[in-house]
């Protein structure tokens, strides 16, 4: 037996215990790679703490309850007959005593493993900061709800585990030894268990009576019909009755104090009795108030509770620091306006994400192995000027090497090489997106130099790789050569010994890391290199934006990351998914060619973020610390603002008549691409926000009335200096109608030019993509511009072809976006002619309505028909060749009327 046991021992040692005790030396040793061993301890320790205290306190309760149950089992074999004959052996107190102190280990264990994992919970408990902002009802701090709720919930699940667990495990011991039995007349319990239990009924009451405290909170919290947290029902109703709840557990437990002090087990059911009444009449009441007094009078009784929800909703998503114009709505533009607004104009994004990826992927992924996996909008000074780029990452695939094997994977193939970085608003003459940073090596026309373009760590990779070897890294290809290079770094931890070479041989299950020639004393060895990965390994208690962008600094790439402090116990704050609380308070810095990973804390005031601060003293350095070139491309998260512009669709509404009714709720625009309904999601872009002097880099995302498809409003977040995070929202008055995206859809869907163009290019072995409506504010006013692009059937390049803008009830579609605004306000200095056009991009030009047109214009306007004409004569569309040179001797007419 001895023997048998020592093997298990053994066999759970290795299955269980190494697996762990590898995967924790090697994570010490990547924690001290990357600089943030203190930040690895603390968790440690959390953990250790809350692991060993929890089992203690389990064990002792198991132990103890055992211990007595265990004291009614004989320690002779005794049995007994039953009615059919059967003998039936009891076991005896020595046999019993192991297995149940097993078991009583095995439940401690269980429960500890599971306080362990609410290590940050505890902390945060214990190192809260509070808000500064109680709740209308019960009159708490919101750091209660945020961080002293989850604390207790955890103390009160685990109380309630330890009780139940006891009972049914010493209810089993006394079942066993013969002292509760079930008869054919009912339950028969002796003396010693029947104290027992009720001993253990007193417990459960008194954790039956925090759980009723704890009740109270959790109706601030949670969603309750229509608003979030607790309504009048819940007011009047259910809170009184969770304090007569809480009076009746301890009632309760009174009694079952009496029944395990006397004879009797009338008092323990009494107890149980009152329990249940008091349950059932509390919430019978609390349901006929909903019912007879509310319902009928829902918007009267509602209306204080509705109001602290509007006001807790608004400071949860930093909706109170809004900013809201007024805008009329009715200005017409002027040559003027377009001159003064130039600005805006020459950074409207013309290039959509999906489109310019695959065109990247196409001609500048150069290699099978490279990948670009997003695109990403930031701007830069370019020559002086402030201008808004696209760029995207070339991140090395090994999944998609020719020659896979461990070699090429680990050490040679192991990093990406450089990025392509282009203008948002410029095209070839083949319709391909003009590139400032192409590639391999990077080849710059701009003043943006990249001297080490080496990513190392990116979105991508993920297994890790050896650098520093015998074996030469591969850099980039060159001709029918490569180029070579070897890594010369501090990322990836150092493999200075052969301990370490095998620890990591046996951390990744691969023999080669232990045996290879190629690994010297000097290689590192790089692992969880992705970067959220790599942040979220530091900082678990941080959520991540969905987008981590690259950035040009110094001549190095770097990767910015936006990270929330998140939760969804604010009290009366509506849920937005999943949670009811964001800030964007920090920033995440990840170098590509080091892995370096640098926290740093962009909203002081937040006190999620400050209790982090406290937990953690050495994880985050203030925004002021972050290099200025750096500081330059931090911008306002796509994550946060889509949550805030989504609640705030709601919540601009703060009078309480006007929320109950839904009177006036926005949505995001549904617009039709490519026979798709999708809402528009918020886009980057660069304008002049009206009342400024300059255009900036601002993310924004237009409204509609709810059901509705005229333009409500837009709302916008700053990115640039001092506005940043600023959210302003621009609202049209409700007597004006302004044209909403889909209506411009509609109308360039009918357009009797147009749509029959998007129609025979889709009809001649070509693909159209429309491309994302963008909504343009102008001064007063707005433009709407989509870019049209053309894809071959047999091809897999799209191609910018056309422009389409809309302004007021004018729509023109020209090769350019200057040739359409000039189309639409007049021929101005910086509108110039269309590039070479592709041949398989003709277009008719519809005429717009406006002022007569000039000399200028009706030049422009007669190239282009007399172009036209061309390609219809060589598409042998002679009918199509006969309008347009009828159209070009008007204009000709027209011209000399000019003169």
């Amino acid at each position: 037996m001895r023997i048998r046991a020592v093997v298990i021992l053994l066999g759970a040692a290795v299955f269980f215990v190494l697996p762990a005790t590898l995967d924790f030396l090697a994570d010490w040793l990547w924690f001290g790679e990357v600089g943030y061993q203190q930040v690895f301890s603390i968790e440690i320790r959390a953990r250790a703490f809350a692991a060993v205290v929890s089992f203690a306190v389990a064990m002792s309760w198991f132990a103890f309850n055992a211990r007595r149950a265990l004291v009614s089992m004989s320690p002779a074999p005794l049995g007994f007959t039953t009615r059919d004959g059967f003998t039936v052996s009891l076991p005896t107190r020595e046999q019993v005593q192991p297995l149940v102190m097993i078991l009583a280990a095995i439940a401690s264990f269980l429960i500890a493993s599971f306080a362990s994992s609410q290590w940050m919970t505890l902390l945060s408990w214990w190192y809260q900061a509070p808000f500064g902002k109680a709740d209308a009802v019960l009159g708490y701090d919101a750091a209660t709800y945020v961080f002293t709720l989850p604390a207790l919930e955890l103390l009160r699940g685990i109380c309630m585990g330890l009780v139940l667990l006891a009972a049914a495990g010493v209810s089993a011991l006394y079942f066993a030894s013969g002292q509760v039995v079930l008869t054919p007349f009912g339950l028969r319990i002796d003396e010693r268990p029947r104290r027992h239990l009720a001993w253990l009924a007193t417990a459960l009451f008194l954790v039956l009576a925090l759980g009723a405290w704890l009740s109270r909170l959790q109706e601030i919290v949670e969603a309750s019909g229509i608003i979030q947290g607790a309504n009048y029902a819940d007011a009047h109703g259910r809170l009184p009755a969770a304090l007569a709840l809480m009076a009746a557990s301890i009632v309760a437990a009174g009694l079952s104090i009496a029944t395990a002090l006397g004879r009797s087990n009338r008092h323990v059911i009494t107890g149980a009795a009152l329990y249940a009444v008091v349950l059932l009449a509390g919430e019978g009441y609390a349901s006929a108030l909903q019912r007879f007094v509310v319902t009928p009078n829902e918007q009267v009784r509602e209306t204080p509770f509705m109001e602290y929800n509007i006001a807790a909703t608004r400071e949860a998503y930093a909706l109170d620091q809004v900013e809201e114009r007024e805008l009329r709505g009715e200005a017409a533009l002027t040559k003027k306006d377009i001159e003064n607004n130039r600005s805006t104009l020459e950074n409207v994004r013309l290039w959509d994400h999906q489109p310019l990826l695959e065109t990247f992927g196409q001609i500048q992924e150069i290699r099978t192995y490279y990948d670009f996996v997003s695109v990403d909008n930031d701007r830069y000074q370019i020559n002086g000027q402030n201008r808004q780029v696209m760029l995207s990452a070339r991140e090395l695939n090994p999944a998609a090497l020719p020659n896979r094997t461990w070699v090429n994977e680990r050490l040679v193939f192991t990093h990406g090489h450089g990025l392509t970085l282009g203008p948002v608003n410029q095209v070839t003459s083949e319709g391909l997106p003009v590139l400032f940073v192409r590639d391999l090596p990077p080849v710059t026309t701009v003043d943006i130099q990249i001297t080490e373009p080496s990513i190392y760590f990116g979105e991508l990779v993920n297994d890790y790789v050896i650098v520093r070897t015998r074996a030469q890294e591969f850099h980039y290809p060159k001709g029918e050569d490569n180029v070579y290079t070897q890594y010369a770094g501090t990322g990836g931890v150092l493999l200075d010994s052969f301990w370490r070479k095998l620890l990591f041989a046996a951390r990744f299950r691969n023999y080669q890391i232990l045996l290879s020639d190629d690994i010297t004393t000097e290689s590192r060895l790089m692992f969880d290199r992705q970067i959220r990965r790599r942040i979220s390994k530091i900082a678990p208690f941080l959520l991540l934006d969905e987008d981590p962008y690259p950035v040009v600094s110094d001549g190095r790439i770097f990767w910015i990351q936006d990270a929330y402090t998140v939760t969804d116990r604010y009290p009366y704050s509506t849920s937005s998914a999943g949670l009811n609380y964001i800030r964007n308070s920090v920033k995440v810095v990840v170098d590509a060619y080091q892995g370096s990973v640098k926290f740093y804390l962009a909203d002081t005031r937040d006190p999620i973020a400050q209790t982090l601060a406290k937990i953690f003293p050495n994880l985050m350095r203030p925004l002021t610390e972050m290099p200025e070139d750096l500081r330059r491309h931090v911008r306002y998260p796509e994550g946060i603002f889509g949550i805030q512009a989504s609640v705030y669709a709601t919540y601009h509404m703060t009078n309480p008549a006007v929320f109950y009714n839904k009177e006036d709720q926005w949505e995001a625009p549904a617009v039709d691409s490519s026979g798709e309904s999708r809402r528009m999601a918020p886009y980057y872009t660069m304008m002049k926000v009206p009342g400024e002097q300059s255009a900036e880099f601002i993310q924004m995302l237009p409204f509609t009335p709810r059901r509705r498809d005229n333009l409500a409003s837009w709302m916008v977040a700053r990115s640039d200096g001092e506005h940043y995070g600023k959210l302003q929202v621009f609202q049209f008055p409700k007597q004006t109608l302004v044209f909403g995206p889909q209506q411009v859809v509609a109308r360039i869907n009918q357009d009797q030019v147009i749509s029959p163009q998007i129609t025979l290019w889709n009809q001649q072995g070509s693909q159209v993509i429309q491309g994302t409506l963008m909504v343009i504010p102008i001064e007063e006013s707005l433009i709407y511009v989509r870019p049209l692009y053309l894809r071959a059937q047999a091809g897999r390049i799209p191609e910018l072809t056309r422009v389409i803008v809309a302004y007021q009830n004018r729509i023109v579609m020209e090769p350019t976006l200057d040739l359409a605004i000039a189309r639409l306000f007049g021929q101005s200095d910086r509108a110039a002619p269309a590039k070479t056009e592709s041949a398989t991009a003709p277009a008719a030009a519809p005429a717009a309505s406006g002022p007569p047109p000039t000399w200028e214009r009706l030049a422009v306007e007669a190239r282009e028909t007399y172009q036209r004409a061309l390609d219809a004569q060589r598409a042998g569309d002679w009918a199509k060749y006969g309008e347009e040179i009828k159209r070009l001797g008007e204009l000709l007419e027209r011209l000399k009327q000019q003169k």
